[in-house]
């Protein structure tokens, strides 16, 4: 039984997970779960890219342990991020996080050069404020002179890992530097920057063999002898190859700590449509494309339970949401005003009491508003999706922490009017094997390896529920009112 490990970092928490395929059923084993977190250093943000890579070596330490002697491996992380590397292979300054205030301007200012139309028609990449391009534009020009290589997190760990540096192409493409048309980095951005393309690794495709673990790894710490496969390394990418989803017509939401709501499709989607309500063409597997959009997530309700000091699980603040009154306040998700603030609650307090709604006071009433808030932002986005490719969605598929949220499932369900298929839970880490186990032979193609976790995972169907027209109607005004 061959064995397979499977490296999935989030903004917020950590896992090295045992992949197994036995009789067509895949089993995981968690090896290791760890925290991760942003850290300030004078009013920036920063992630501990050393302590990543030591919770990786632990993971592998504790593979051995339990009887691990050869493997593979993957790593997947969020996107955007990178590491800058001098020409002794050592890191050059600290790794900024997304939420960094840095990049506050940055996109205005760029613009004046180059119009952001220009740029869709370029990379199809959506405008987010931390996009690579823009972190990249506003970073210290020393350092990124000194830098001989540019590597996106993931890439990076890979090179600790392997000595092999490359740039996986699915988290690559949501830098905002590639070509759509080319594939690769694009020179007039690159020129932009004051860049140059050997600067960043070669691009590889999801399944690349990256060689094996540096040997003195495995002497110095006691590791199992692994051979890197590069997997789908955004998160995303790998989260939506674990979509578990048959036939045609189908949407997914990725649901953690950002919500990813999209289609996959063969070919990008570049109309003006399309970039004036801001859909993404990143990268997927096996040349495909994830048409998508962000929006901000899990992370509203993770930020107000870390708030509360934890005193609360996550299912049980959707026990006292489903007890609040319903759609009492609503706050536009997607708003930069909730991208860090100094207290999510406090922010989602002022907010409402700027828009003359009820104020939520207690911890069911703000969960309440988020729950509902987030639910018809689904509604929103897949009407607008639908419209933007002129095809109808039967089903949406919720994969990741979210679709465990049994409360806010439904209500999307009601919402959408549509049916909703929620699970599994680790899709990430499931498209992640699912790259290694096709690269090996193991498994013969993406929809096999979709097949095998619908019939691995358990999946909750959620039918939706009668809802008065009229009110549904004014729901929907009035929450667009608020965006």
């Amino acid at each position: 039984m061959n064995n397979y490990l499977a490296v999935d970092i989030g903004a917020s928490s950590g896992r090295v997970i045992l992949g197994r395929l036995a009789d067509g059923i895949l089993k995981l084993q968690e090896i290791h779960r760890f925290h991760n977190g942003i850290t300030e250093k004078e009013g920036h943000f920063y992630w501990d890219i050393e302590q990543l890579f030591e919770e990786i070596i632990q993971g592998l330490k504790r593979a051995k342990e339990v009887g691990i002697d050869t493997c593979t491996l993957g790593v997947d992380t969020w996107a955007v991020d990178y590491v800058l590397v001098d020409g002794r292979g050592e890191r050059i300054g600290d790794v900024h996080s997304y939420r960094d205030p840095r990049t506050n301007d940055a996109a205005a200012r760029l613009h004046r050069m180059v119009p952001f139309a220009e740029l869709y028609a370029k990379t199809g990449i959506q405008q987010l404020s931390f996009n690579t391009l823009y972190q990249l534009f506003v970073h210290d020009p020393q350092q990124l002179t000194a830098a001989e290589q540019i590597m996106l997190v993931p890439d990076y760990l890979h090179y600790r890992l392997s000595g092999t540096a490359k740039s996986e192409v699915t988290n690559a493409s949501t830098t905002q530097l590639l070509n759509l048309h080319t594939g690769d980095y694009d020179p007039d951005l690159l020129r932009l920057l004051g860049l140059r393309r050997n600067q960043f690794p070669e691009l590889v495709q999801p399944g690349c063999r990256l060689g094996q673990i540096r040997e003195e790894l495995v002497q110095s710490h006691q590791l199992p002898r692994c051979g890197l496969i590069a997997a789908a390394t955004h998160d995303t990418a790998s989260a939506v190859l674990g979509v578990p989803a048959r036939g045609k017509a189908w949407g997914y939401l990725s649901s953690g700590t950002w919500s990813l709501i999209g289609v996959e499709r063969q070919q990008p989607l570049t109309s003006e449509a399309a970039r004036e309500s801001n859909y993404t063409n990143e990268r997927g597997a096996f040349g495909t494309y994830r048409f998508l959009k962000n929006m901000m997530g899990m992370w509203l309700i993770q930020e107000v339970r870390k708030e509360l000091n934890d005193a609360y699980s996550f299912a049980e603040l959707a026990e006292m949401a489903s007890a609040a009154e319903p759609f009492r306040s609503l706050i536009p998700c997607n708003d930069d005003r909730f991208l860090n603030p100094p207290n999510m609650t406090d922010a989602i307090r002022s907010f409402c009491a700027a828009t003359g709604q009820p104020v939520p006071a207690s911890a069911g009433e703000i969960s309440r508003c988020i729950f509902d808030s987030m639910a018809l932002s689904y509604g929103g986005y897949v009407r607008e999706l639908e419209r933007v490719t002129g095809e109808p969605l039967k089903q949406l598929y919720i994969v990741g922490g979210g679709s465990n949220n049994e409360f806010l499932c439904q209500l999307s369900a009601d919402l959408l009017g549509m049916e909703v298929y929620a699970g599994p839970t680790e899709s990430t880490v499931l498209g992640n094997l699912a790259i290694q186990m096709i690269a090996e032979g193991e498994i013969g193609d993406i929809q096999e390896a979709r097949d095998i976790i619908r019939n691995s995972f358990p999946m909750r169907i959620y039918e939706p529920r009668p809802v008065d027209p009229a009110m549904l109607a004014e729901l929907r005004a009035r929450y667009d009112s608020l965006c």
